[in-house]
């Protein structure tokens, strides 16, 4: 029994540290996965703060290349200006340029001022033959054709009408308008340098935040594999704890039935015949074969009456004697 005791008490004193120390396990994981999720929370925060930095951002390019584009346009336009003046001092020096060489504005002009020819001199000289008028038609034609061929580049690069007779003055309004295009060029690339300087932080912080995203992540990765380990120790542990709980139960178990079993031989051992209905038959049946029955050693009632009465007897003698020497 003492070591049945001691073996329950050894169950329960291991059962009390494994269920101490499991709380406290418990206590450590969920505060891992605490930890993870504030980690998660904070790092979800900072990802939609990058998310809505790097549409600032993309809208800033966005602008930035729109803007570096017109500078492009206004540079292409002062060097096609810039080739039409050196196109126009050539000629002016004598220095006739042919062929695709020439600016369009030139070929353009050309163009025009030979169709304007030919259509006067077809409208008033009368003394043009037949064949020579359709020759000159047929060259009025591959004129036009020449000229809606030249007109898309002169207005997509929206250059400037001269007049071919006045040369100087054609070179000097051309020159006006070449530093006229290239200081809106000069703007443009300010405009532009300026939003870089906007974006610039911007990317700075863009970086900030993706490495302050990747260290929260990694964060919420340790702390959960820390929160996962831990529970796997926990789950361990518990099967080991309910295997002695199981044991501790069984032990209680045994006790209580050796105690019931105990008060039940001890019942069974204070009942009397009329509560024990074998014990009863039993005496019946030999009441009825010997005539009488003795249970235990129960005394003689005639002779513990046959000795009451004699100590009364030398009682009373007693008494009378002492009162005669009195």
């Amino acid at each position: 029994m003492e070591k049945d005791e001691q073996s329950s008490d050894d169950l329960s004193s291991r059962l009390h540290a494994m269920e101490t120390k499991l709380s406290r396990l418990r206590n450590q994981r969920d505060n891992h996965n605490e930890s993870a999720k504030r980690s998660a929370d904070s790092r979800n925060a900072v990802q939609e703060q990058g998310v809505e930095l790097r549409k600032k951002i993309g809208d800033l390019m966005e602008e930035q290349k729109k803007t570096r584009d017109q500078a492009k346009i206004h540079q292409s336009r002062r060097d096609a200006i810039q080739k039409q003046i050196r196109d126009f001092i050539n000629q002016k020096r004598g220095k006739r340029e042919d062929g695709p060489g020439k600016s369009i504005l030139i070929q353009l002009s050309e163009t025009v001022s030979e169709i304007e020819r030919i259509e006067e001199k077809i409208m008033t000289d009368g003394r043009l033959s037949l064949e020579k008028e359709n020759k000159l038609l047929k060259r009025l034609k591959s004129l036009i054709s020449r000229k809606d061929e030249l007109l898309p580049a002169v207005e997509e690069f929206q250059l400037i009408k001269v007049d071919l007779g006045d040369l100087e003055q054609s070179i000097q309004k051309l020159k006006s308008e070449s530093d006229s295009e290239h200081q809106l060029m000069i703007e443009k690339h300010k405009e532009a340098d300026e939003i870089w300087s906007n974006i610039k932080p911007m990317l700075e912080e863009r970086d900030f935040i993706r490495g302050e995203g990747d260290r929260l992540h990694e964060s919420f990765i340790e702390h959960r594999k820390k929160a996962d380990e831990i529970h796997s120790v926990v789950v361990d542990m518990l099967s080991k704890v309910n295997e002695i709980r199981e044991a501790i139960k069984a032990q209680n178990e045994e006790r209580k039935q050796l105690i019931i079993n105990h008060n039940q031989s001890v019942r069974d051992a204070l009942r009397t015949p009329d509560e024990d209905e074998e014990l009863a038959d039993s005496l019946t049946q030999k009441l009825m074969k010997d005539g009488s029955v003795t249970l235990g050693s129960t005394p003689d009632l005639s002779k513990i009456s046959k000795t009451n009465n004699s100590q009364k007897r030398k009682t009373r003698r007693l008494g009378t004697s002492r009162n005669r020497n009195r």
